[in-house]
């Protein structure tokens, strides 16, 4: 027998058995922490597999709810709603977004009725209402601040009175969740919350999620009002302005590539921090796991705990109903 070596730290017995290594687990993730998006679009009995995000889908209304409803019995408490809006609807001034009986209207009154305990939570920017693609008004080439701002608070408003849990301005215009804020509360909406994308980049992962709305710009890129991706001081101004108007949860977008981004705004807070694990992360995992590269279900719950280990709340994730699924085997 060989003498042991004599150390007095020997960190592997901690890791000695199964038993062991969960009792001193410091990270979980749950289903809880997760908010799983949708797509909605017109018509009926529709459900098309978005090319560039391989198992996931646009809904008409109808199948949507079916879908829903599936998402509850997994337990996944949240949903993050986002529309395709017909061409013919599209208009500079983003006037469909507030529609009252527009489709985002529509889906969350439905959702509301029918499926009461799920948290909905809706997408106020103007880049899928807008021939544009930008995410606001446009003139002479440039991106209007405060104009476009008035609209967020009408489309802010329509949702509220739709039935939306959370809006989650995403437009990264200045000065909207305190405009927001103040609007839902003279109107009565005090219960209705801002899910703030308080540090959203402008980042080369958002790709299929532009094709899944057909919302990229039709111009320029968006680095006029999306943040630089080399910055992090400025994250945290951002995220600063947004408490003080008012925001109640923090997004942080991207989330893999941005993960020392939420463990800084995670130890400047003590809010809610979100991560959105967004389209392209979802695709690249997605592709690398058709190839046979990766084992991908390890890979999927690997990313999503280090969002979570990196300071995040709740992630928001294409993946939500695959991890529940797995989380609950």
């Amino acid at each position: 027998m060989v003498a042991p070596h004599p150390l007095i730290h020997r960190p592997r017995r901690l890791r000695r058995t199964e038993a062991l290594r969960r009792l001193v687990k410091e990270t979980e993730l749950t289903v809880n922490d997760l908010i799983y998006p949708v797509f909605v679009m017109e018509g009926e009995n529709i459900k098309q597999e978005i090319p560039s995000m391989p198992q996931c889908y646009r809904y008409s209304l109808d199948l949507l709810l079916k879908e829903l409803q599936d998402v509850v019995n997994l337990g996944i408490k949240a949903i993050a709603l986002f529309p395709l809006i017909a061409d013919e609807k599209k208009d500079n001034q983003g006037t469909e977004s507030y529609n009252p009986n527009g489709l985002v209207q529509r889906t969350v009154k439905a959702i509301k009725q029918e499926i009461p305990q799920l948290i909905v939570i809706t997408d106020v920017a103007l880049d899928p209402y807008s021939p544009y693609g930008h995410d606001g008004i446009v003139e002479n080439g440039q991106i209007l601040n405060d104009e476009t701002v008035e609209v967020l608070v009408k489309m802010a408003l329509s949702h509220a009175e739709a039935g939306a849990d959370l809006v989650a301005p995403s437009d990264m215009m200045d000065g909207r969740i305190g405009a927001i804020r103040r609007a839902l509360d003279v109107e009565g909406w005090i219960n209705v919350g801002i899910l703030a994308y308080s540090a959203k980049y402008a980042s080369a992962y958002y790709g299929p999620f532009r094709d899944a709305l057909a919302s990229a710009p039709k111009f320029g890129d968006k680095q006029t009002y999306q943040m630089d991706i080399a910055n992090s001081r400025e994250a945290i101004k951002e995220i600063a302005l947004d408490i003080e108007e008012g925001a109640d949860l923090l997004m942080i977008k991207p989330a893999l590539a941005y993960l020392d981004i939420i463990r800084r705004v995670r130890d400047y807070t003590h809010l809610p921090v979100v991560a959105y694990n967004v389209s392209g992360e979802y695709a690249m995992i997605k592709a690398a796991g058709q190839q046979g590269w990766i084992d991908e279900k390890k890979v999927i719950l690997e990313t999503l705990t280090s969002m979570k280990r990196a300071g995040a709340d709740l992630i928001l994730t294409y993946f939500a109903k695959e991890v529940a699924l797995m989380l609950h085997h």
